[in-house]
């Protein structure tokens, strides 16, 4: 016995048993499918109704745009109207608009040939100006320095002013050596001040209230004599001292600050210099409210001098 496999024929149908049920992934993959078509789906709805909102409102505003740009096209048909009116009302030409242009150009031309004529100009005037400043400024520094030496050179004037013991052993007031320290001491006020040059001379000569006759004089030793006449007395003052304050009283005045004669310079023949006055009541003496006293004339004198109040002027020499 012959044994053969068991081989199937051609015609004969095979015949496989399979697993029917559907795998759990693919399920879920489904479902996620579903699930992304369906946001794809929402999102592409909210995409077409934004777009839909947008285009809308797009159209209103291209509506609006259009609106204005119909009414800028009115507006600018009705100005080139104007315009054309009041062109053809003037008369105005392609030809005098190219005129007045160039006439313009022109214009504008000569203002910023002008412009830069003004700037050069201020340029020159700031500089000029500059210059000036400075020179003032020198001037100025130039005043100030003459300022402190006239101060110095009065402060010296000043220092120059002293004091002195007068011929009747009463301190003086401040004494001047010259015309200029006299006139300081004018200045200041505080006496009356009579300047004078006298001569010598028989005759007296009239000072301030008193009057003087200068009897000798001794120019080498600068001394000199004199009389004076006041109060119908005379004083003689002798072999005085140029810049020496020679003192006397009137009558009844012994409390009061003395009268007082300084020589600036004594000459051969003559003396120059001054005569100092209280001011309170020249020639009033102590008794208060008298009146000037009258100078006495001397034996020479061929009258008698009046009285007088003494000023500040400078009085005649004679």
């Amino acid at each position: 016995m012959s044994i053969s496999p068991n081989v199937p024929t051609p015609q004969e149908s095979y015949t496989y048993e399979t697993n029917t049920g559907t795998p759990r992934w693919i399920a879920v993959l489904f479902g996620v499918l579903i699930l992304a078509v369906v946001g794809l789906a929402y999102e592409g709805h909210s995409a077409q109704t934004q777009l839909q909102t947008d285009l809308t409102k797009a159209q209103d505003q291209n509506k609006l745009l259009s609106a204005q740009l119909d009414q800028a096209n009115t507006r600018l048909a009705e100005l080139k109207g104007n315009i054309e009116v009041t062109q053809q009302k003037i008369g105005i030409t392609a030809a005098e608009l190219a005129k007045a242009r160039s006439r313009a150009e022109a214009i504008r031309n000569e203002q910023l040939a002008s412009d830069q004529k003004l700037a050069t100009q201020l340029t020159a005037v700031q500089s000029e100006t500059n210059e000036k400043i400075g020179a003032v400024s020198t001037d100025l520094g130039g005043a100030k320095k003459d300022i402190a030496d006239t101060k110095t050179d009065l402060e010296t004037t000043k220092g120059k002013l002293d004091r002195a013991q007068g011929d009747m052993g009463v301190m003086s007031g401040l004494i001047a050596r010259n015309h200029d320290d006299l006139d300081e001491l004018k200045r200041r006020g505080d006496r009356n001040y009579y300047e004078f040059k006298i001569s010598k001379s028989k005759t007296a000569q009239k000072v301030g209230p008193v009057q003087v006759t200068l009897n000798k004089t001794d120019q080498k030793k600068g001394k000199y004599t004199m009389t004076v006449f006041v109060d119908d007395r005379s004083i003689e003052k002798k072999d005085k001292t140029a810049g020496e304050p020679v003192q006397f009283y009137l009558k009844g005045a012994s409390r009061m600050t003395p009268y007082e004669i300084v020589v600036f310079d004594v000459g051969k023949n003559d003396i120059n210099g001054y005569l100092s006055t209280p001011k309170e009541g020249v020639g009033g003496g102590g008794g208060g409210g008298s009146s000037a006293p009258a100078a006495a004339t001397p034996a020479a004198a061929p009258a008698a001098a009046p009285s007088a109040q003494p000023t500040l002027n400078k009085p005649s020499s004679n």
